[in-house]
């Protein structure tokens, strides 16, 4: 499925010096995809960054032809984050 980064998302994005090409990974190869706040969904992946697991987390809406992403963001809390089952 196609997917558009709002203007907004592509600032944080380039802040945060999360590569494109992870955004992309995650939304189309993602770890695990849970439910967010206000109906947004987020795609997780894991990845090995020097010697630390960190988990990206990319929130977007879905619309009937498209991913819209509205954020992504690196965390070290992949326990928080994570669903289990």
């Amino acid at each position: 499925m196609k997917f558009e980064i709002i203007p907004l998302a592509l600032k944080k994005i380039a802040q945060r010096r999360i590569p494109v090409e992870w955004v992309e990974q995650a939304l189309n190869f993602p770890d695990q995809i849970v439910e967010g706040y206000e109906g947004h969904q987020v795609a997780q992946k894991v990845y090995d960054i020097g010697n630390k697991k960190m988990l990206l987390r990319v929130v977007f809406e879905l619309t009937e032809s498209k991913r819209v992403v509205v954020t992504a963001y690196l965390t070290s809390q992949i326990e928080r984050y994570w669903r289990k089952g």
